[in-house]
């Protein structure tokens, strides 16, 4: 968003300056911490377990209010609140790399046909069901309802409610306005000409061909990701990104639960320090989608790989990765949206994804919660539930934020601190 507004005002050397001033800085915090992480031994002190436990259960908090803020925009109707259910719901049923797409697809099927078919077969049934009552109703009973009703058409603008007979007088006060509030008639505003910001537009047929080139590349790597039984660690790191970065709807920690299959699930990266850098990423400025330059990094340091490459290769390509999709799309459905916004197709569809997306956060969170408990005996992460402080830890932070309007990274500090001081009570009663 910050990149069209600034194309649409000042053209596009100074969007990619904006986008850039917007995300380096956090993203090269995050890389400056994968170094660090790169250097801690696979055994840590006790009380650094302890910060980390506290500090995974206070990102859960805030994940699972970050779900629950999405989800109220995100349901507009039934339908989309059943969609959020079923997003989280069949993400924790199973996972897989190809899963979550093939239910988004799904999810943006189901609302499209929602809205231009289901919905005309319920009012044409609801519409029967309504005709078959009045059918069976006597006739004098039709005309007592009839006359009973009233039309704004016979309330002249200054007729007085005792001309009226009293039934029909108690069916006008709730449509007439009362006398002792009469409606102030106010002048139209003058007319001003709409002012036209589009001065660095994107003309359609270049708009179309950047769309055009984008889902063709796009399909290269995808196609390039499936036939390669052993591909490149570098072009695997880079095709995960890109696909996270392409089906991602819905804000940053809707990527998180796909984050972690595309890099924790393969054995790139350790649930440890997946959980490590989750934590400090949401006390970081600018974007989530920087926590992928932390794990880009990871990956090539990290055992699968070769070290035939420098980390900063990895962090570059996950950078690039997961942040060009939703730059260069925007830019080409940036000449067509006005037109394709109103189609009705589009917006049922993107209704529908958003909202499976949304479900998806909620898997997170119950995810993340399972592995957040560390301690040198569980390094790849168990359940906090072990734990009941880390759910009082986990509910205190949701209830900072959302109802004392805490800052998220003084919540999240407080959670580490709050690990700690766990940890010294458990010490001294143990002593």
């Amino acid at each position: 968003m910050l990149v069209n507004i600034v194309h649409i005002h000042a053209g596009m050397i100074p969007a990619i300056f904006a986008f850039l001033l917007w995300s380096l800085p956090g993203a090269i915090a995050m890389y400056g911490f994968s170094l660090g992480v790169q250097r801690i031994s696979e055994t840590l002190p006790s009380p650094v377990y302890a910060l980390l436990s506290g500090l995974n259960a206070a990102t859960v908090g805030i994940i699972a209010l970050a779900a629950v803020q999405l989800a109220r925009k995100a349901i507009t109707d039934p339908l989309t609140r059943i969609l959020v259910a079923f997003g989280g719901c069949a993400g924790l049923c199973y996972n897989a790399l190809w899963y979550f797409p093939v239910l988004l697809v799904f999810a943006g099927f189901v609302t499209v046909a929602w809205d231009m078919v289901g919905r005309r077969l319920l009012i044409k049934w609801k519409n029967q069901r309504r005709n078959s009552r009045r059918s069976g109703t006597p006739p004098e009973a039709e005309a007592g309802v009839e006359n009973n009703c009233i039309q704004m058409d016979e309330i002249k603008p200054n007729q007085s409610m005792d001309a009226l007979g009293p039934q029909r007088r108690q069916a006008a006060v709730a449509i007439v306005p009362h006398e002792s509030h009469p409606v102030e008639e106010t002048s139209p505003l003058p007319s001003q000409p709409p002012r036209d910001v589009s001065t660095h537009s994107i003309p359609v047929k270049l708009g179309l061909i950047i769309i055009i080139l984008f889902f063709v590349s796009f399909t290269v790597f995808m196609v390039l990701r499936g036939a390669l039984r052993h591909p490149p660690l570098l072009l695997a790191l880079f095709n995960n990104m890109l696909l996270a970065g392409t089906i991602i709807f819905g804000g940053g920690p809707v990527v998180i639960p796909l984050l972690r299959g595309y890099v924790v699930d393969t054995g790139w990266v350790s649930p440890r320090d997946f959980l490590l850098g989750l934590a400090v990423i949401q006390a970081m400025p600018g974007p989530n989608f920087n926590f992928a330059v932390y794990l880009g990094a990871l990956v090539i340091a990290g055992p699968a790989s070769s070290k035939s490459a420098p980390t900063i290769v990895g962090a570059l390509l996950a950078y690039f990765g997961i942040f060009l999709p939703g730059l260069w799309l925007s830019i080409g459905f940036q000449s067509i949206w006005q037109s394709l916004r109103k189609r009705r197709e589009v917006t049922s569809i993107l209704r529908g994804i958003n909202a499976a997306a949304v479900g998806f956060v909620f898997t997170a969170v119950y995810r993340l919660w399972e592995i957040g408990y560390l301690t040198p005996e569980q390094a790849k992460g168990a359940s906090l539930g072990q734990e009941p402080w880390w759910l009082v830890v986990a509910a205190s932070t949701f209830t900072a934020v959302e109802w004392f309007s805490v800052p998220p990274p003084v919540a999240i500090i407080a959670g580490g601190a709050a690990g700690l001081c766990w940890w010294a009570a458990v010490e001294t009663h143990r002593h």
